[in-house]
């Protein structure tokens, strides 16, 4: 469950811009918040089963998104290459404080 909730937390950090304003609340108080389905219920003043089958179409449209687009995909593969490229370069050019920089500037980026 806690692979599930970090998953659709990226994909919601990517993809929010993507959903309408609804779907961005539910999601947002269901992943970010914590929020039960029966609190974002009465918060919205619906039925938990509205809420749980707005946040099931979410999250595979969120899917769907990620699929198409791969943003997800391609910053977990970013994060490998700056990972592997810090390590290279701590073992191999360790005293080159402007190589190190550049690299941490790569990194702030995402």
């Amino acid at each position: 469950m806690l692979e599930k909730t970090m998953r659709m937390n990226y994909l919601y950090d990517f993809y929010q811009a993507l959903l309408t304003p609804k779907q961005r609340n539910y999601m947002a108080l269901y992943y970010l918040d914590d929020y039960s389905l029966g609190e974002i219920a009465e918060q919205y003043e619906v039925s938990r089963q509205a809420v749980y089958d707005n946040i099931r179409r979410t999250e595979a449209m969120l899917e769907q998104y990620e699929e198409k687009l791969g943003l997800l995909r391609k910053y977990e593969r970013r994060r490998q290459i700056i990972e592997r490229l810090k390590d290279y370069i701590s073992r191999h050019y360790g005293a080159d404080a402007e190589l190190a920089a550049l690299v941490n500037e790569l990194d702030e980026l995402d």
